[in-house]
């Protein structure tokens, strides 16, 4: 595998994610924001933020299974949120958890989240980009 992912000492010990990404492979796959669209182009989970996380997330893999990768690959996360608060945690997390649950990965690659006045489409509320490494 091309990705290890480490929590050093010294740095708090987040449940979501790992802190470091250390890549050793030789293939970079760049994935473009996914947001919570079904294969039509149809926005799943309309002012549900869950379940626009949870779709975004699971459209990252189908991407990251398109290049011969999955999230053990990935290397880093952005997630752009609308109108982003710490209140909306758990629902965020909520929508982590099922998608993790469904693609069978914990713990996730680090991340940072975003938070953004708008996304592409208004119904949009998260998008999720990812950088894989391969070997």
């Amino acid at each position: 595998m091309a990705i290890t992912l480490v929590n050093p000492s010294g740095l708090p010990k987040i449940p979501v994610y790992r802190q470091v990404s250390i890549a050793t492979g030789s293939k970079l796959v760049f994935i473009a924001g996914q947001v919570a669209w079904d294969a039509e182009g149809v926005t799943v989970g309309e002012g549900d933020l869950a379940a626009q996380v949870e779709r975004s997330y699971l459209n990252v893999g189908t991407a990251l299974a398109e290049a011969g990768a999955s999230f053990d690959d990935v290397a880093k996360l952005t997630v752009y949120v609308v109108d982003w608060t710490p209140d909306k945690m758990p629902l965020f997390l909520e929508g982590v958890a099922r998608a993790s649950a469904k693609l069978g990965i914990t713990p996730m690659a680090p991340g940072t989240l975003i938070g953004v006045a708008a996304l592409d489409v208004p119904d949009h509320l998260v998008e999720v980009e990812a950088t894989a490494v391969i070997d």
